[in-house]
């Protein structure tokens, strides 16, 4: 009997093999290390056999250094969108800029081909690829190379497993479900266009799926990454693999507050403190031209040490400081809106809002007067670290688990612990659950406002939090003050739309992903 499916695959590769992708993807050569994903580079057929050219310990260490060169370099483009979008689309920004996009985030009235959900679709997954570089080649390197230790073997693999988690956290947090891929596609030819196929055009797992490769993938990580005081801030330790198990457990698809508190008093247990003032984060020498890096509160970091390669972050919210007239010509994103400016007033909250909202001349005025405008001051230098962890998001964190778990005195022990380096007012601890809960949610925002956290909070707090009502309207978000009259006139969000629409370029090139409803 013809199998109609195997015909349709043998099809699909004489298609391939003879006019190449045509429609589907533009042709191109394969890398020497090949990318996991579905891309032009990736569907290739060979003239002859073919095998990786990472077979020895220097090899998969340049795709190590490689994967740590991406998270300060080329993820940029990625993850300045994800500050941006993490608040605008809640309370602390404005969209701003000229192109509109980040307005049409704030608004919630963007669609499939706006460049955010487009860059973070690729950006995560490049993301996962030079992750898989490292894990998928691995085993291969230690057969051939006996000059790779165990240690080395363990420790590069428990930290590529920690970047791919990450990237699939956030992925899943803007997409809902996503592809999975954990291999690099071989070359495909007739005789495995079947098995390699999926490699080339996934399609999305489920929420459950996921969570059992998280879980196998960072319980590895948890044992084997670098002790935190063995390596500096910007490789992945086990800080950082206990971290995301907190992060994931914390959301609502694989909610364990058990897990959550677990993680977080692990982390605690390794050395990590509080910098004594908040500031220090992010202080800069203008005369030694160097900026804070290795805080003892980072857990996980990435930026350039040195000006003259340093990264291009700082010119889509303000200045750098080392040279302050570069790229100061156009409207930046995400201005600092003054309800948040009003949260940090009522708090009496000074040391947090001065470095959160810096205050600057301009030539533009879309928002404030151009003699005195607000800008998003946590990246004041092109080597201003961006941090990925930090201890302060952990015992937030830890909080929120406590409350949850009805330990509403020993959350509120922790936020006023994060409030006294901010040397504002202690809290009182004798409080109910659910007004413990708001504490935190307040907590986090003035804490870590810019960081990347606020829509993706509100979101894990609940449909009342995250579903945004509409301005005009004097709508608000639950557990924050109302709306000022600058926010763009929003849509409001649906329990669709609380995640971000496939990108149309992503829906060309795979036939196996459908269009998330709602969009």
């Amino acid at each position: 009997m013809i199998n109609k499916e195997n015909t349709d695959m043998k099809k699909l590769f004489i298609a391939i093999s003879v006019f190449g992708l045509g429609a589907m993807l533009s042709s191109c050569d394969l890398e020497l290390y090949p990318e996991t994903g579905y891309n032009e580079g990736n569907v290739e057929v060979p003239e002859g056999p073919t095998e990786s050219a990472i077979k020895t310990k220097a090899d998969v260490a340049g795709q190590r250094t490689a994967m740590y060169n991406w998270l300060r370099g080329d993820f940029q483009d990625a993850n300045y969108k994800h500050l941006t979008a993490n608040a605008c689309r809640a309370d602390d920004a404005y969209g701003a800029g000229d192109s509109g996009k980040p307005t049409e985030m704030e608004a919630n009235t963007f669609t499939s081909d706006n460049e955010f959900p487009n860059t973070f679709w690729t950006g995560f997954m490049n993301g996962v690829s030079k992750a898989n570089n490292v894990i998928c080649n691995l085993d291969a390197v230690r057969e051939n190379d006996p000059t790779l230790s165990e240690t080395e073997y363990n420790e590069w693999m428990a930290e590529a497993l920690c970047v791919r988690a990450y990237m699939w956290l956030l992925m899943t947090q803007y997409f809902g479900e996503i592809p999975m891929l954990t291999a690099i596609p071989p070359a495909i030819n007739a005789d495995n266009v079947e098995e390699v196929y999926p490699l080339y055009f996934p399609q999305r797992v489920d929420a459950e799926t996921l969570k059992a490769q998280l879980e196998k993938d960072l319980a590895f990580a948890c044992q084997y990454a670098p002790e935190p005081q063995s390596v500096e801030k910007d490789f992945a330790s086990k800080g950082f693999a206990q971290f995301l198990v907190a992060k994931m457990y914390s959301l609502k698809q694989y909610r364990d507050w058990n897990k959550v508190k677990a993680a977080c008093e692990a982390i605690e247990a390794m050395g990590y403190q509080l910098e004594p003032s908040y500031a220090t984060l992010w202080e800069f020498d203008l005369e030694a031209e160097t900026a804070k890096h290795n805080s003892v509160e980072s857990i996980f970091e990435a930026g350039y040490d040195n000006p003259a390669s340093g990264n291009w972050f700082f010119m889509m919210f303000w200045r750098n400081h080392f040279k302050p007239e570069d790229s100061f010509s156009w409207i930046k994103w995400c201005t600092p809106t003054r309800n948040l400016a009003e949260a940090y007033d009522a708090e009496g909250d000074t040391e947090r809002k001065n470095i959160s909202i810096r205050w600057d001349k301009c030539d533009w005025e879309q928002y404030y007067p151009k003699d005195n405008y607000a800008f998003m001051g946590k990246i004041p230098t092109n080597i201003t670290v961006i941090y990925h962890a930090r201890l302060a998001d952990v015992l937030l964190l830890h909080a929120e688990a406590l409350a949850n778990l009805g330990d509403a005195s020993g959350a509120m022990r922790l936020v006023n612990r994060v409030r006294e380096r901010a040397k504002i007012a202690a809290l009182p601890e004798n409080v109910g659950v659910e007004e413990a809960k708001l504490y935190v949610l307040n907590e986090r925002r003035l804490e870590l406002a810019y960081e990347g956290h606020r829509y993706f909070d509100l979101m894990r707090f609940g449909d009342d939090y995250s579903k945004l009502k509409e301005v005009h309207d004097g709508g608000n978000i639950k557990g924050s003050a109302s709306y000022d009259e600058w926010f763009a006139l929003r849509t409001p969000l649906t329990d669709e739309r609380v995640i971000l629409p496939i990108p149309t370029s992503a829906l060309d090139e795979n036939p196996n992903i459908e269009q998330n409803p709602g969009y």
